[in-house]
């Protein structure tokens, strides 16, 4: 049995970067308000917004709650984000 890859969202680095920019921060003013700093840096935080890596559960907690909306509208494709 060969291992598969999990669905990804076509859309979520799109909507973490959009999180970011509507909020008027920085990558680095981003990880102070998520409150990562001990876990997250500013290179991980362009990777999210490019969709080469994507952030953990509680990550993508942290972003929902700190946008104001639910996880589900973070990965569901077909959610647009009203910021």
């Amino acid at each position: 049995m060969g291992a598969r890859t999990r669905p990804k969202p076509k859309y979520l680095a799109k909507k973490l970067r959009g999180i970011r920019l509507s909020l008027g921060l920085s990558q680095n003013e981003l990880i102070e308000r998520l409150r990562v700093e001990e876990t997250i840096v500013r290179s991980t935080i362009s990777a999210f917004e490019r969709g080469t890596r994507e952030p953990s559960y509680p990550v993508l907690l942290k972003y929902a709650r700190l946008a104001g909306v639910t996880t589900d509208d973070l990965i569901d494709d077909e959610a647009e984000l009203t910021l």
